[in-house]
């Protein structure tokens, strides 16, 4: 064992400085036998706090269940960065909402991208049909969640930079409502005091369902349920459950159901209210319909309808499309964050202080700009589709892959460019199910979320509802928790 020890130190100890000025020290990542200790105490937590996922062989039973995947130790993060991404949520809130009233925006900054790229003309279409027919619904529920990293500037200093809005299937809000008392424990067992004060309250969950019990109280019928539309395999229910149990304790009824039980007892009355199974829904709170492989045709048919009817969306078509790749780089072009905040600099610069560089693909000049500073470059940025749910993004060799074949065909403009946020990495273990230990070099994402709710032309709700900190080996490029790449962790700010 010492022999193995030694080479381990000799592997990590140079490499390790950093996280020990900032983060958890390397006496205490090299200590074999506290880490050995620690993980039993750790998994044990997680079960006792409820940071739970079915299993992969049961995903719809809860006969069986393990702990969520997530770090030994909390992970260093600035405190100014920090407060920084939680400011700036209430603007992007608001801009999130303004997009999503502009039609003549979101058909310029779709356009290219609808002609290529059918999931996202499958969604336009119905936007259109909406807004032809008429929004029935005056109650727009938001509920988002804003992903960074942190860049490392060359004098050493980082900067936030984010990686993507997430307006549909926001995930993690519950799991993360727990994840806290974890890491106190840890640390407490670990004789790391001072450390476990350190690490924040955070309660996404009640944060997320105050919007939802908002939106639900302004719909007005005591009736009335929360539809939570849900996927097949649901083996991150408890997360989901967290949220549904805030609307429980309110007296909000809740019932969970797939696309499949809404075509088949889903109907809408007279006056568009939407019933399936015999149960007026007040809010279809959406846990799914963000890839293309959750729509059959009927799926499509049953978005239709709920689209049309008077139930609040969370979101409603509109606000998913204002969440899409493209927009996100239409709005890192000159002027464009002015028209949504005319008079309102300040927050102007606080939100486009976190844009990377954003970069059309579009056919002309411009995008062909675009792809020949990624085949020269290819390590210094990520290609993205128009697609969510993580495991997606395109990096590195096999950029040049795929814009080689697709440089002189529209099919290109499916994707947008973004500058490779490059953070720093720092040293953790990674507890998930079926995994060995080891000490990993990580990478972590901050994400923000944010509850808003707006009735006619009133912001009536308009929170920052707390954060989530992910984590992964820096083997991965891509991918979140449900994808079963990142863990979950928490902020140890420094």
């Amino acid at each position: 064992m010492e022999s193995c020890s030694k080479c381990l130190s000799e592997l990590f100890y140079p490499r390790l400085t950093a996280m020990a000025a900032n983060g958890i020290p390397e006496d205490v990542l090299m200590d074999h036998d506290l880490i050995k200790d620690l993980v039993d105490v750790a998994k044990d937590s997680a079960l006792l706090n409820g940071v739970l996922m079915r299993t992969k062989e049961t995903p719809n039973s809860s006969e069986v269940v393990t702990y969520a995947p997530f770090t030994l130790f909390p992970s260093p993060v600035p405190k100014a960065i920090f407060h920084q991404a939680l400011a700036v949520q209430t603007h992007y809130n608001r801009l999130v909402d303004k997009i999503s009233q502009d039609s003549s925006f979101l058909e310029e900054a779709l356009a290219s991208t609808i002609k290529v790229d059918d999931f996202t003309g499958r969604l336009f279409n119905i936007y259109r049909h909406v807004l032809q027919e008429g929004k029935t619904q005056s109650i727009v529920l938001g509920l988002n969640r804003s992903d960074y990293m942190l860049d490392q500037n060359g004098d050493g200093s980082a900067s936030l930079k984010q990686i993507e809005i997430n307006t549909i299937a926001a995930s993690f809000g519950g799991l993360a409502s727990h994840t806290p008392n974890i890491h106190r424990h840890i640390l407490k067992v670990a004789g790391r005091l001072e450390d476990s004060k350190r690490i924040l309250d955070n309660n996404p969950s009640a944060g997320l369902a105050k919007g939802l019990a908002k939106a639900w109280d302004l719909y007005g019928s005591e009736r009335a349920v929360v539809l939570v539309l849900v996927e097949e395999l649901q083996r991150n229910i408890f997360d989901h459950r967290y949220v549904e149990n805030e609307l429980w304790k309110r007296n909000i009824p809740v019932i969970r159901r797939q696309f499949e039980d809404v075509s088949k007892t889903g109907f809408l009355d007279q006056d568009k209210r939407l019933f399936v199974d015999g149960r007026e829904v007040a809010i279809v709170y959406f846990r799914n319909g963000y890839m293309p492989q959750n729509y059959t045709e009927q799926n499509w048919e049953a978005r239709l309808m709920m689209e049309r009817s008077m139930a609040v969306k969370c979101p409603d078509i509109s606000t998913h499309l204002a969440g899409t790749k493209k927009v996100q780089q239409e709005l890192a072009r000159p002027g464009v964050l002015e028209r949504f905040f005319p008079g309102e600099p300040d927050v102007v610069d606080q939100i486009r202080a976190t844009f990377a560089g954003l970069y059309t693909l579009d056919m002309g000049p411009e995008g062909d700009k675009t792809v020949a500073m990624a085949l020269a470059k290819p390590d210094q940025f990520v290609l993205k589709p128009q697609r969510e749910g993580g495991g997606n993004n395109i990096y590195g060799a096999e950029i040049c892959q795929v814009l080689e074949g697709v440089k002189q065909s529209t099919e290109r403009m499916t994707y947008i460019l973004m500058d490779k946020v490059q953070p720093r990495p720092v040293h953790n273990y990674l507890l998930r199910l079926g995994t060995p230990l080891k000490l990993s070099t990580c990478l972590s994402e901050l994400g923000v979320f944010g509850a808003y709710v707006r009735h006619g032309q009133d912001m009536v709700l308009n929170e920052c509802a707390g954060h989530l900190l992910r984590t992964k080996s820096d083997e991965h490029s891509d991918g979140g928790v449900a994808a079963g790449v990142a863990v979950l962790d928490n902020p140890l700010l420094v």
